[in-house]
């Protein structure tokens, strides 16, 4: 296994619409164990491909605090169970070091294969349905930080561009 870099807002290859797995073979189970070892190594609770530059719809994701329940989702699909809003404050591993009140459903159904590539069904409540809803708007090229004002939005674009300049001055 190994440790992915994961992008950094603002990146573009971000925006970039993931596309679906037509197969689930040995190369995607490697892809699936380096996420879940660049997830924890971070520390997250979630991950989406395209945070890794792998533009595939998949999701890895573990909420429980001893990293026991390692959930994978391939090609999923969500549906609204609930339109009751419900506010959490989100963070992302590519938009490091910035946590912010995002308004999301409640609760979500999803559709999706696992690992193997079996077909499962599960229905989701509070910080795993955000999770869910958070790591799918990365398979669309969305952040969270696309539900802030414009001005929120600029302000921590400026601030990490000017941290990765730091850390590339450092470097050499």
């Amino acid at each position: 296994m190994s440790i992915l870099t994961i992008l950094e807002f603002p990146d573009p290859r971000l925006r970039k619409i993931a596309t679906p797995i037509d197969k689930v073979d040995a190369d995607l189970q490697q892809q699936i164990d380096d996420m879940f070892e660049t997830m924890y190594e971070a520390p997250g609770i979630g991950l989406a491909a395209t945070q890794v530059n792998f533009h595939k719809q998949l999701i890895v994701i573990d909420i429980s605090e001893d990293r026991t329940q390692p959930l994978v989702f391939i090609n999923p699909k969500i549906e609204i169970l609930s339109e009751e809003p419900h506010v959490y404050k989100e963070g992302c591993l590519s938009v490091p070091g910035f946590y912010e009140d995002i308004i999301r459903p409640e609760g979500v159904k999803v559709n999706a294969l696992n690992r193997y590539g079996e077909a499962f069904e599960m229905t989701c409540e509070g910080l795993l349905a955000v999770c869910i809803q958070h790591e799918m708007d990365h398979l669309s090229g969305k952040l969270f930080v696309d539900y802030l004002s414009t001005l929120k939005r600029n302000r921590i674009a400026h601030k990490l561009e000017k941290q990765h300049k730091q850390d590339q001055k450092a470097v050499k």
